[in-house]
């Protein structure tokens, strides 16, 4: 039996194929469950996929951590959510998720019908072929429900991302369109008129696949919001870790775009870290892990596994008050941790303020049980979504 639901439902109108037309949205509000008035900052009705990094918690291994990753994508599946991407990180005591093909390949198998893919793939880390036959057998095993998202950053440190290139030449951001480029030839797809190089076109990317990973570009900066628009693919924007430039690069994007072979019309995803309860106050509390990852990615603090939330609040009170207040005011990205109706209307004004097509919700917690009941909780009060509804919406 189905959870009964929060909130008023609206109906999803989605787009039918990788070169329709961006679906048409009409203005929706999500109601107060209780007076049911509109909701401060309600979203017009669109789809939502979700971001997983497989965290690995102080009590448990990695292995634990690609398990928890599992529940939640069958979780995303049963409740509608449009896609299920995994990132890539190295040398990270805190993430498990190193391989995106592997872990995509054992998710998509574990799933009925969400797309899953990458978010993303870090193209300087490996060579255009090996990325293309990854991804064409992943779509030969599974048809219709890869999302090839692709990265320009290392995710990782100097040390490690040498040892995966194999030299200690990196990929500039000059040499990046012409890498991209060749991924996307050997999926046979020359998006934007543009040729790939020499030698991609004497390569051959196998298993031969029927049907077409979608390829999105990733990125945090104006560079990849125009390469995506000159190249006509979908865009993600990690607005997650990077808010500073946000409707920018969107702008950017929606202006640079040239229909091609992959999309007729823009597309827009923004990421946003959300972790949902049943008060405001515990939201606030169970984030407090996520709190503690950032400051440690930002300053000299040893990045361990996710600490429990019960530690991080201790390591946060024992930071100077006002310096503590001004950092996280200043720190890159966004956190929502509210109530599933907040968070909502948070969303919802994320929409209105980005012109997004579509959402990517993300959440750092110390267990899996938060990052579930986040996404069962924000799926009873985020029309289209809900228990029991397989259909998931989004470009697809």
């Amino acid at each position: 039996m189905g959870r009964a639901r929060r909130s008023v439902a609206v109906q999803v109108t989605t787009s039918v194929g990788p070169t329709s037309a961006v679906p048409s949205t009409e203005a929706a509000e999500s109601a107060d469950p209780a007076t049911g008035a509109a909701l401060p900052g309600a979203a017009r009705t669109i789809p939502v996929g979700v971001l997983d990094t497989s965290p690995v918690s102080a009590a448990a291994t990695s292995r634990d951590a690609l398990l928890a990753t599992t529940q939640l994508a069958r979780a995303a599946d049963e409740l509608g959510y449009s896609r299920f991407w995994v990132a890539e990180h190295h040398a990270m005591p805190a993430v498990a998720s190193t391989s995106p093909g592997v872990l995509i390949a054992h998710l998509a198998a574990a799933t009925r019908r969400i797309r899953v893919g990458s978010g993303g793939v870090m193209l300087p880390n490996h060579p255009a072929l090996v990325v293309a036959e990854q991804f064409a057998m992943l779509e030969a095993l599974h048809p219709g429900r890869s999302d090839l998202g692709i990265g320009r950053a290392p995710g990782a440190d100097p040390a490690t991302a040498a040892a995966l290139r194999r030299t200690v030449e990196g990929l500039g951001a000059e040499d990046f369109p012409a890498e991209l480029l060749d991924v996307l030839a050997l999926l046979g797809q020359t998006p934007g008129g543009r040729a790939p190089s020499v030698r991609a076109r004497r390569l051959l990317a196998t298993p031969h696949q029927t049907s077409t990973p979608q390829a999105w570009l990733l990125g945090s900066s104006l560079f990849s919001a125009q390469l995506a628009g000159e190249l006509g693919l979908p865009y993600s924007y990690a607005h997650h870790f990077s808010t500073g430039h946000t409707g920018e690069a969107v702008a950017a994007y929606r202006s640079a775009f040239r229909p091609s072979a992959v999309r007729s019309e823009p597309y827009v995803m923004v990421s946003s870290s959300v972790i949902v309860a049943d008060t405001a106050a515990e939201a606030f509390h169970l984030a407090g892990p996520s709190r503690v990852m950032a400051l440690s990615l930002r300053t000299a603090r040893p990045l361990g596994p996710i600490v429990s939330p019960d530690e991080a609040a201790r390591i946060l009170a024992e930071l100077d008050p006002d310096a503590a207040r001004d950092f996280f005011a200043r720190m890159p990205g966004t956190q929502i941790a509210t109530t599933a109706e907040l968070a909502a209307a948070e969303l919802g004004d994320l929409v209105r303020r980005t012109g997004a097509d579509e959402l990517l919700v993300t959440a750092t917690a110390f267990d899996v049980a938060t990052r579930v009941h986040t996404l069962e909780a924000l799926a009873d009060v985020w029309p289209g979504l809900g228990a029991g509804r397989l259909d998931g919406g989004g470009l697809s």
